[in-house]
């Protein structure tokens, strides 16, 4: 199948990302869709798939919207992908959303996928948070109803939406978002001391290091994918995005308290956020919040293999998509 290795091809005279537009994607944006497997426009009856290129926090990001017909649409869904990832990576989570009658809003983060921006780096978490922000501008001027609003994100698309959800005024918070759920979110990484102390002494001396694949899921193909067959995957860990995160954590824990109730499901199997540190946090800056534990589970859930993933879907239903009431017999 034909993929430009020239990714600028793709995202050369892309329109402005207007949801409320028809317009068609050039042969090399279909390509794209297509292997990836994001091309729901012709996997599902009545799905149509809009991206373009919107300008925020100083970068061009490439963003996508798969709608459903107006009259049967149930919401919004807004994914936020995890670092070193992009919107190609996400078919399994936008197919269950719109399999369950979610519309879906997915854009490529600063520096990942086909978004503008130096490789898998970001001066400021802060510039994360106005994409997030502009994105939902955006959503918010469509003609059409795309309320009620969820989050489902993964990883460090975890630490945008908690950055974003605790810095809102307390009587505001609630608007913006019914449910919301964090798979395997990021507070700090597995050996973050270790880690820490190593930036602090090589952080002057250079710019970035290679980046060490890890088996973060039970999913065999979807490592050999990532490694040999994904080539928008960033091969280089910068340490600018390392100095970010530094930054980000004392921000965090200076936020103040929520009284949103997100749902965490976090697999123990994880060695690449430190959970056990993180999810004690997590609890102490949101009101009540759900976890479920996916024993076997490792870091990327959203592409774990099919039975984990399931379970992880399974957790979701019950809350997004709860069975209907039965009547009591008279």
């Amino acid at each position: 199948m034909f993929l430009p290795t020239n990714f600028s091809d793709l995202v050369h005279n892309t329109t402005h990302f207007d949801p409320s537009s028809a317009t068609k994607p050039t042969p090399k944006q279909q390509a794209y869709f297509k292997y990836y497997g994001i091309d729901f426009e012709n996997q599902l009856v009545g799905i149509g798939h809009h991206f373009g290129l919107f300008k925020a926090a100083g970068f061009d990001i490439a963003a996508h919207y798969f709608s459903q017909p107006t009259a049967t649409n149930r919401g919004t869904v807004f994914i936020l992908h995890g670092y070193f990832d992009h919107v190609g990576l996400y078919k399994h989570l936008i197919e269950y959303c719109l399999a369950s009658g979610f519309s879906v809003v997915a854009y490529d983060l600063p520096g990942h996928g086909l978004s503008s921006g130096p490789r898998a780096s970001i001066e400021s978490f802060a510039q994360y948070r106005e994409v997030f922000a502009t994105c939902m501008d955006i959503v918010k001027k469509l003609d059409e109803p795309t309320q009620p609003w969820h989050i489902m994100a993964q990883s460090t698309g975890c630490a945008i939406a908690m950055d974003y959800l605790l810095r809102l005024p307390q009587n505001q918070a609630s608007m913006h978002f019914d449910e919301i759920f964090l798979f395997a979110p990021l507070v700090r990484p597995v050996n973050w001391r270790v880690s820490s102390v190593m930036h602090r002494a090589g952080k002057y001396f250079i710019e970035s290091q290679k980046r060490t694949f890890t088996q973060n899921s039970n999913d065999a193909d979807f490592l050999q994918f990532i490694r040999e067959h994904d080539p928008l995957q960033p091969l280089i860990l910068p340490l600018q995005w390392v100095t970010a995160l530094k930054r980000w954590l004392k921000e965090f824990r200076r936020l103040p308290q929520s009284q949103l109730s997100p749902v965490v499901i976090q697999g123990k199997a994880d060695r690449t956020v430190d959970w056990q540190y993180n999810i004690p946090k997590i609890q102490g800056k949101f009101r009540q919040p759900q976890i479920h534990y996916l024993e076997e589970g490792r870091h990327h859930l959203v592409n774990e293999s099919s039975p984990i993933r399931d379970e992880m879907f399974k957790v979701v239903d019950e809350i997004i998509n709860p069975p209907p009431a039965t009547e009591k017999p008279k």
